[in-house]
């Protein structure tokens, strides 16, 4: 597909998004400006998008992306938990760190088990035509990749936002050629924030180490 051949299907789908797309899109970019500021409304901004998503990944067949949504708000309730801690001096308990080497291999121990088991459920479905359109490798990969970027956003490991990259990445291609090309677009966005986000996260935990 060319590129005038992208921007004439974008200009042609852009115009059949939902209102409940619209908002879960807005919502998310809301949500990840929050998190790039480290601040607790990341949580509640963030739930209006993944619960709408939960909905709209069903319908266009991305299972792997519906099951990460659910785990979004399952996360989203843990997380904004562990960030609403505070100690007897009013402090946040939980603070902005680097993952060590033994985090880093659970992480992608983690991320490795997710894409096997999504993969190879979708793999079944598809098989078995209970979702005949879906795309296994590639929204097994996203999946796994958010996932793993959930669980370390929620404890404020500063690697989050690499996860958070791979993730848009994956995910700009996989909505656009589901049709949901606002959706796409979001993770264009949230792929430039997600590089702003994570400078913002090392600067800090590069401070709290001096």
């Amino acid at each position: 597909m060319s590129a005038i051949e992208i921007y004439q299907k974008f200009i042609k789908e852009l115009s059949g998004t939902t209102l409940l797309e619209f908002v879960a899109v807005v919502a998310g970019i809301v949500s990840v400006w929050f998190s790039k500021k480290e601040n607790i409304w990341v949580y509640p901004t963030g739930l209006i998008n993944t619960v709408a998503f939960v909905y709209i990944s069903i319908k266009g067949q991305l299972f792997g992306e519906a099951s990460v949504n659910i785990f979004y708000t399952i996360m989203s309730i843990y997380g904004w938990i562990l960030w609403a801690k505070k100690d007897q001096q009013n402090h946040q308990v939980l603070v902005i760190k680097y993952s060590s080497v033994k985090e880093w291999l659970q992480h992608l121990l983690c991320f490795a088990a997710f894409y096997i088991a999504i993969y190879t459920a979708l793999t079944y479905l598809q098989n078995r035509e209970f979702a005949p359109h879906a795309m296994p490798a590639a929204d097994a990969f996203a999946s796994a990749s958010a996932y793993t970027g959930m669980l370390l956003m929620a404890r404020k490991k500063v690697e989050s936002w690499l996860w958070w990259i791979v993730t848009n990445i994956a995910s700009i291609p996989l909505y656009f050629v589901k049709g949901y090309v606002f959706t796409s677009f979001q993770f264009i966005v949230l792929l430039v924030m997600a590089f702003m986000g994570w400078a913002a996260w090392h600067k800090k935990a590069k401070y709290a180490r001096a």
